[in-house]
């Protein structure tokens, strides 16, 4: 894979026992994002805010011990209960074009969730967004089944 940050993406993809409109909703849904947007453990989630519609934003404050980790972006695309695209911003995420694409399809037993995400600062961002993805889609599943 390419460094350029252009080029810089990744995909993580998990079958949840859910239908897609729970999936759907619960990305957008502030008490929800509280309960699964957390990439490691030992974290929490004391803020999370949603402007559900095109063009509104989100602000998700992570907390991990004393440090505060704010994530916020704005919504790209919605169409329920297939797609939603957002823009996602960080201390760690320096593209303001970084971009995440999650799609919902229906499946023997629930739903494929896969998220797509691009454009990363570096390899080593990519690298860790990849398992914090991993943990929030692995949190997702046990909050909705």
């Amino acid at each position: 894979m390419t460094t350029s940050t252009q080029n810089l993406e990744l995909t993580c993809i998990r079958t949840i026992a859910a239908a897609p409109e729970a999936l759907y909703d619960a990305w957008l849904d502030p008490a929800m994002l509280a309960r699964f947007m957390l990439p490691g453990p030992n974290m929490s989630v004391p803020k999370a805010e949603a402007d559900a519609c095109i063009g509104g934003r989100f602000d998700i404050v992570m907390q991990a011990g004393e440090q505060e980790i704010p994530h916020w972006g704005l919504y790209r695309e919605l169409d329920r209960p297939n797609r939603i695209v957002f823009t996602w911003n960080s201390p760690f995420t320096t593209d303001e074009d970084s971009t995440v694409t999650l799609t919902f399809v229906p499946v023997d037993g629930g739903t494929e969730v896969k998220l797509h995400h691009i454009r990363f600062p570096s390899e080593e961002s990519r690298n860790s967004h990849e398992g914090g993805w991993t943990s929030i889609l692995a949190a997702l599943s046990e909050v909705v089944e």
